[in-house]
């Protein structure tokens, strides 16, 4: 540290940083035209330096602010050097370091001393940006242009003057022009509150200084994160999972990870991963590199600061033209449905290295849902938009929490206020409750997930839902099970309706009046096992609404009568669902048995008949010490009576060797090849 620098002028200063980036929140979320922006706050403000480092955040959701350093250099680089005082960028291209096209950043230079000292940013969420469907994202999109209007680099102000025509060719392309005009102008004085702060803060202080401590802060986040990761054990850690799938090939997609720790430093290699799809499931390098990083910050360092500093140990490879570094023309609307699944298998892969920092899986996806009609009585379209959330997962110390948003979120609402959702919009929120049996079961249960309907008041309309998990459910670790499903559906005089061949991909499904579209969200996947989960809580939680009496019965083994614990009902019940555990010995096999990308895992015919498993079953071998592995069964007489097979990745993934028992669940039935 330099001799110039205290810690006490470094403290200040930071939290002066962090207080600005505070109140450019505020300014937007009370000048935004948008309910998804000053309801929902789906926006985040950051400060960077002269270079694009990532120098403070808040509250904000890590999704649109960890990506921000590597987009502001590529814009940097773009414009080469000429980026003078006044000028205001804008861009929403997902292959330049972005997310997807709804998320418009605006980037705005501090100069003083008559040189750049830091960048303001925000990026917000724009409810369309034009494209195929109102609200721009469906799970129907297979190429970017479908998606509404790229908008490159641009300078949308130059010194100080706006740039003719530009903001007005933006705003023809889209719907609901002028809550677009409202929000982009929010954005703009929320970036000018940023600068009005640090033009204050650099008249106290000096540019020199506030410069040095912009380093400082950095390298100390830097030496604190290099600490967290020499804490764990060094060695590599594989990990793999699973996308819903797509309409093209309608099985489902792979993701694969392998972690190297060394010393104090991580390497995240997703070498394996699927090709990139022709659906929206498709993500940027630097979207990947925000899902791996967030998980680990989580995992490792949750107290320390986030900033480019603790980003510097940590280095992100992954083939161009897979999903997670997807190239031109790729659909890029659900980055944030991969980035989920990047974290899952970052924590999957890191549960064996650090078992007792790990949870059960979060919901897996933004359930990114749209309603479109005109309202009646206000004659204008409107876009209903929201993402409703799920149950937290289990963890060593506690359950995991209902329907909240979840560690990688941010500071986003849950769902809109019915009042809200039913004053601009001709819909009626008709229920919004807790999603009974939702949650993951465990020693310590996940939350449970959301159950929503809402009606359609106007005479027509239609539905866009993007989402995943919805056949491949969030797991549960260390024994805990896997959580219910997200589910989407329309209720139409009665009858449910399934509105997608793929579930979670739906592309303006049309809703006649009185239509209910019905949002069940995923609980959090459990954390240990059920049988070990004390009888007294397991009948509060049937009290409390959380579960049946039927599946406190069925999977925690807790019988109970006339509101009270049979407790010698229960020692018999717990005894019996011990003893009809399913569990296989690992037959070692040179090489991972894969079809179509997915894992496989041969059993004998005599097993699957006892175990109920049909050929192509999708199971989960249960882990009890980190997470668990989920293969697709192969049912032949080859195998050994009593077996199954394994390579020797799920063998590491498992920490498990030849002759091991393990645990076999049945996840569902037979899925498409």
């Amino acid at each position: 540290m330099k001799p110039s620098i205290d810690l006490i002028t470094l403290e200040v200063v930071l939290e002066y940083f962090v207080s600005t980036v505070r109140e450019m929140g505020k300014t937007i979320m009370r000048t935004a035209h948008s309910s998804i922006i000053f309801e929902g706050q789906d926006f985040s403000c950051a400060i960077l330096d002269k270079e694009g480092a990532l120098v403070a955040q808040s509250e904000g959701s890590p999704a649109h602010i960890i990506p921000l350093p590597a987009q502001v250099r590529e814009a940097l680089l773009y414009f080469g050097g000429d980026l003078s005082e006044g000028d205001v960028v804008i861009v929403n291209d997902t292959y330049s370091s972005g997310t997807h096209m709804n998320d418009v950043a605006m980037m705005v230079p501090f100069f003083a001393d008559a040189r750049r000292i830091a960048i303001a940013v925000v990026r917000a969420h724009w409810g369309d940006i034009g494209g195929m469907t109102p609200g721009s994202i469906s799970g129907g999109a297979t190429e970017i242009y479908q998606e509404g209007l790229r908008i490159p680099f641009v300078k949308i102000y130059r010194g100080g003057k706006r740039v003719e025509g530009l903001l007005e060719l933006i705003l023809a392309n889209v719907r609901v022009p002028d809550e677009r005009e409202g929000d982009f102008y929010a954005m703009l004085a929320c970036c000018h509150t940023a600068l009005d702060r640090m033009r204050s803060l650099a008249e106290r202080f000096g540019t020199t200084l506030i410069e040095d401590l912009m380093v400082e802060h950095l390298n100390r986040s830097e030496r604190r994160m290099r600490d967290a990761i020499a804490r764990v054990r060094p060695g590599t850690y594989a990990y793999e999972d699973y996308f819903d799938g797509d309409a093209a090939s309608g099985g489902p997609i792979p993701l694969r990870v392998s972690i190297t720790v060394d010393g104090g430093t991580l390497k995240a290699d997703f070498a394996g991963s699927a090709l990139q799809t022709g659906t929206p499931v498709n993500c940027s390098l630097a979207v990947t590199a925000m899902g791996t990083f967030v998980a680990l910050k989580a995992l490792l360092d949750p107290r320390g600061h986030i900033n480019q500093g603790a980003f510097r140990p940590v280095t992100v490879v992954a083939p161009e033209g897979t999903i997670v570094n997807a190239a031109h023309p790729a659909a890029m609307g659900g980055f944030s449905e991969v980035r989920r699944r990047v974290e899952s298998v970052v924590m999957g892969a890191l549960a064996m290295a650090a078992p007792d920092y790990v949870a059960g899986d979060i919901k897996g996806a933004t359930n990114h849902t749209y309603i479109a009609s005109v309202h009646p009585a206000h004659g204008r379209p409107t876009i209903f938009y929201e993402y409703p959330s799920g149950g937290t997962g289990g963890f060593r110390e506690h359950d995991g929490s209902h329907t909240i948003r979840a560690y990688d979120e941010g500071d986003f609402t849950s769902i809109q206020p019915a009042e809200a959702v039913e004053l601009e919009h001709a819909l009626l929120v008709e229920r919004c409750e807790l999603r009974v049996d939702s949650c993951g079961d465990g020693l310590h249960r996940g939350g449970l997930g959301l159950h929503r309907e809402i009606r359609l008041l106007a005479k027509e309309g239609n539905f866009s839902e993007l989402s995943d998990r919805n056949i491949l459910p969030p797991f549960g670790v260390c024994g805990g099970y896997a959580s219910a499903p997200n589910a989407f559906a329309v209720l139409r005089d009665g009858e449910a309706i399934e509105p997608s061949a793929i579930p979670g991909k739906v592309s303006k499904f049309p809703l006649v009046e009185g239509d209910i579209v019905v949002m069940e969200t995923a609980g959090g996947g459990g954390y240990g096992s059920p049988l070990a989960r004390d009888p007294e809580l397991v009948l509060e939680d049937v009290r409390q609404g959380y579960i049946t009496v039927e599946r406190a019965r069925d999977r925690y083994g807790v019988a109970i009568s006339s509101d009270r614990v049979d407790e010698a009902g229960t020692q018999v019940r717990r005894a019996a669902l011990k003893a009809g555990i399913a569990r296989l010995r690992i037959l070692e096999v040179p090489t991972d048995e894969y079809a179509g990308g997915r894992r496989t895992c041969g059993i004998s015919d005599l097993d699957a008949g006892k175990l109920e498993i049909a050929d192509g079953s999708l199971v989960e071998l249960v882990n009890e010490d980190g997470a668990p592995l989920r293969a697709w069964a192969v049912v032949d007489a080859a195998t050994p009576p009593g077996s199954l097979r394994l390579g020797p990745i799920g063998r590491s993934v498992l920490g498990a060797k030849e002759g091991a028992s393990l645990e076999v669940r049945i996840l569902g039935g037979a899925l498409p090849r």
